[in-house]
């Protein structure tokens, strides 16, 4: 599938604004999502009935030229199969955008694409399962590429295709003037629900950036290196040994847990849509429902208090300091199984969204002219001396700081790993010229104790087909074709 090439000086972003529907616009969000959830589950259903009929006519001895047609993966391919059924399978199918159906359809293409590549060895990481139907209370969301979606002058107003008009909870200010300067183009829009119930519309844009710093931004540092962790998010430290920021982790599902433990204790004794007793499914009451969606916003509200902190951090970052070095981090090989102490780090490592920090500066660093040094997975920045430079064969997780056998230093081992990632960020500034968002870096003293998985393609495989055609004077897509 070809892929969309963005122009030069432009730069692919996100702005995301909370909505405030009506009821009755709550009720046509709530059924464009099951209409893509059904459509792909439909669809589901047919490719696994084709692919246990070919399984058993093989176990008869059919030859492979004799087999039941096999069923194409790919998104064009199930939305003919879906067009030419939709009208049995789903005659309520016009109180939807076609966008709905595509949605579940392509979420379906991608799925069975992952999972192809996967047991074909062509995928890189952990293996992909065969997709999985979707239930009600999976994230409810749509997509829109095509038909009429544009941001209204008044700034708090959206308009999507046949959902129509829906205000916004917060001003639109900021990218409608990009889209009336033509420095930003809208390419699509995916509405969403959170779990604290509430309804979000992110829309997917072209912007035109200049690699500018803001005034009111100094060049505090040259390099840096930076140090995530569970205790404190980020420790920012300078090669020459002085520590420049620790922010610590905002640890907000920690803190959420008691009023957590609270409503799960009351849902427990209400009645839920399964009986653990007569193992069957039930109608749940309304009491249980409101217990659930307190127990939806009080993780949303941490989910948010986590994002507001790493945010501000690395935009910090990346405005006032020019080279910035981090860690490669396997963080979902650190969560593991077993007993209530790994359970307890597995919930302190996802409360402290550790893979965000690299996530979020490697663009942030590319918008403001800084430079993103990537230090490899294996490089022992924590059990390697900063005064000295020897190395520890071992370091145990409860050390919480650093003693080194050789020269005697006793330091903060948070600091002294940022330390060692910034004198290696230094160290590969000075022997390569490298633009902005450089890749990983092998460190001096760098042990492999297992070969690591080849890494893979961070842009990704669209499976829907890019738009490649001019987009109009408002900056929204125009229409694409007739309705699937």
């Amino acid at each position: 599938m070809a892929r969309f090439k963005i122009p030069d000086g432009w730069v692919m972003q996100a702005y995301r604004y909370a909505l405030d529907p009506t009821p009755a616009q709550e009720r046509s969000l709530a059924s464009h999502a099951g209409a893509a959830r059904f459509a792909r589950n439909h669809m589901l259903r047919l490719v696994k009935a084709v692919l246990d009929q070919r399984a058993a006519e093989r176990s008869y001895g059919v030859a492979e030229a004799d087999l039941t047609p096999g069923l194409g993966w790919s998104l064009p391919a199930l939305r003919r199969v879906w067009n030419a059924r939709k009208n049995s399978a789903a005659p309520w199918w016009k109180e939807n955008s076609k966008e709905a159906y595509n949605t579940g359809l392509d979420s379906l293409a991608r799925s069975l694409e992952a999972w192809s590549k996967s047991r074909g060895g062509r995928r890189a990481g952990r293996p992909v399962g065969f997709p999985r139907f979707h239930t009600k209370r999976a994230r409810a969301s749509v997509r829109f590429t095509t038909g009429p979606i544009r941001l209204e002058p008044d700034r708090h107003h959206v308009t999507l295709p046949k959902l129509g008009r829906i205000r916004t909870h917060e001003s639109t200010r900021k990218l409608g003037l990009r889209i009336e300067s033509a420095t930003a183009r809208v390419l699509s829009a995916t509405v969403a629900r959170d779990s604290d119930g509430r309804w979000y519309a992110s829309f997917q844009t072209l912007v035109q950036r200049t690699t500018t710093r803001p005034a009111h931004a100094g060049i505090r540092h040259a390099v840096v290196g930076v140090d995530v962790g569970v205790k404190d998010l980020l420790v920012v430290a300078t090669p020459d040994g002085a520590e420049v920021e620790r922010v610590p982790a905002p640890r907000s599902l920690a803190r959420a847990q008691v009023r957590l433990r609270a409503l799960q204790r009351k849902a427990s004794r209400q009645q839920a849509p399964y009986d653990p007793q007569s193992k069957q499914k039930r109608l749940p009451s309304k009491r249980w429902r409101r217990t659930q969606a307190l127990i939806g916003k009080a993780h949303a509200r941490a989910a948010s208090i986590r994002r507001d902190t790493v945010q501000k951090a690395t935009t910090r970052l990346a405005q006032q300091v020019l080279v910035i070095t981090v860690e490669t981090l396997n963080v979902s090989g650190m969560r593991t199984a077993g007993g209530a102490r790994k359970r307890g780090l597995n919930r302190a490592l996802a409360d402290a969204a550790l893979a965000q920090v690299r996530r979020m500066l490697a663009y942030k660093t590319i918008w403001y002219g800084s430079r993103l040094v990537e230090a490899d997975r294996w490089y022992p920045s924590s059990k390697t001396c900063s005064g000295c430079g020897s190395r520890k064969p071992r370091l145990l997780l409860a050390e919480r700081s650093y003693v080194c056998e050789h020269c005697g230093l006793v330091i903060d081992r948070d600091l002294n790993a940022a330390i060692n990632l910034a004198r290696l960020g230094e160290a590969h500034t000075l022997s390569e010229r490298s633009p902005a968002g450089s890749g990983p870096v092998a460190g001096r003293g760098a042990t492999q104790e297992t070969e690591p998985a080849p890494a893979g393609d961070a842009a990704g495989c669209e499976t829907s087909t890019p738009p490649q055609h001019p987009l109009d004077q408002t900056g929204t897509a125009s229409p694409q074709g007739e309705a699937a």
